[in-house]
């Protein structure tokens, strides 16, 4: 860890395993004033408490994976840094005042951006940034499409009609089961066992709802946030929900145990590939991962495939890219390279992108080390991470 900074501005600690939620919560703290610290785990996050004095409030998801939850977390860290606020949030669990510690709050998924950043105010007091409301575009695009450039606006819409859909589908899908048991004469015992079972399922499907509500809506404001025209923005939203529809997609058909590594970059990179093949060369044993890292990986290339195709190796005919993966079974970790060749020569970009903030948190996401190269030949991104924190149990 590095040695403790000192910042001027109060400084929250992130704390969310989700790669693209975790950006989104980064943006509200800077939005509202305050530094960011990022940590992908109640681990990483103790870690870093322990290491400075200058961390304001904790900012932390509840269902983590990991040696504790963000609520056992929110604990730990009251008993011993009892001046650090505290705010909890979650798409699945309703905690109740006995439930968190003294004076935290909780708030549940989506979070709201202007009401996060108000919380957050009002826990610290005001920062010194104003807030982003809305994409900075020319006036004509401005004027055309006010309520398409009001991030709020359109994951409040877009959620809460999403919400009263998905509440509708499973209310009738509980009076269907219902009707079924009745009609194939099950006796009482085994319809409450069937009840029971279906009330596990209902909940497991709220939360992944919720989350990847929650994801969407992430995805929206950050895309909306750099967007340079309303088509610009429509593009980058639309290539990144395909992205996650393809991850989800793949990971329907192994019932969210676990996937391949392989079949995740397979997945991620054929919509880029030309017609007859053959532009990206992909080799390495195939790992077993977890869901959660399948989708931050298949984000991830996306972004990279997205980035090649319109700057890089891809954006020319002559072009390739080579993607390798060895396995360090003596250190047990993973070493990926994804390599760009024959394109256009390569200029560092001059600002920090989406794509580029996602490419670089995919290393603390799994604990690791990420390098972006600028080659004049060609864009390399290189990634080194413990196998212990992307594989699936079973997973070689």
């Amino acid at each position: 860890m590095p040695p403790e900074q000192t910042s001027l501005q109060p400084v929250v600690l992130v704390v969310e395993d989700e790669i693209i939620l975790r950006m989104k919560a980064v943006d509200i703290v800077e939005d509202a004033g305050f530094t960011p610290l990022e940590a992908a785990s109640a681990d990483q996050a103790l870690a870093i408490l322990e290491s400075r004095s200058d961390i304001s409030v904790l900012f932390t998801d509840i269902q983590m994976p990991g040696s504790m939850d963000g609520l056992k977390l929110a604990h730990a860290v009251h008993r011993r840094w009892p001046t650090i606020k505290i705010i909890l949030v979650s798409g699945q669990v309703a905690v109740t005042d006995a439930d968190k510690p003294a004076e935290s709050r909780f708030f549940g998924k989506p979070v709201e951006i202007n009401e996060m950043i108000t919380a957050l105010q009002t826990m610290v007091g005001s920062g010194k940034l104003e807030i982003i409301p809305t994409v900075a575009l020319p006036p004509s695009d401005r004027a055309a499409t006010p309520a398409l450039l009001d991030p709020d606006r359109v994951s409040r819409d877009t959620l809460t009609a999403e919400n009263d859909s998905l509440r509708l589908s499973l209310e009738q899908a509980g009076i269907d089961a219902k009707a079924l048991l009745v009609q194939a004469g099950i006796e009482a015992e085994e319809r409450e066992a069937a009840d029971k079972l279906q009330k596990l399922i209902h909940g497991e499907l709220h939360h992944r709802i919720k989350n990847t509500l929650a994801t969407v809506s992430a995805i929206a404001t950050q895309s909306l946030r750099t967007a340079t025209s309303t088509a610009h923005a429509q593009s980058a939203i639309e290539g990144r929900l395909a992205a996650l529809g393809r991850a989800h997609d793949m990971l329907m058909q192994v019932s969210w145990a676990n996937a391949g590594l392989a079949q995740t970059i397979r997945s991620a990179t054929e919509p880029y590939d030309s017609k007859e093949g053959g532009r990206f060369t992909i080799n390495g044993p195939d790992v077993r991962i977890t869901s959660g890292a399948a989708i931050a990986f298949a984000m991830t290339f996306n972004e990279l495939c997205t980035n090649t195709t319109k700057f890089g190796a891809l954006s020319v005919a002559s072009g390739g890219v080579a993607i390798d993966w060895t396995i360090d079974d003596d250190q047990q970790r993973l070493q990926l390279t994804w390599m760009e060749t024959g394109g256009p020569p390569v200029r560092e970009p001059t600002r920090r992108s989406f794509g580029t903030r996602m490419m670089s948190s995919l290393g603390q996401q799994l604990n690791g080390e990420v390098q972006l190269l600028y080659s004049p030949a060609g864009f390399t991104y290189r990634m080194d991470v413990p196998l212990g924190t992307l594989a699936a149990k079973g997973g070689l």
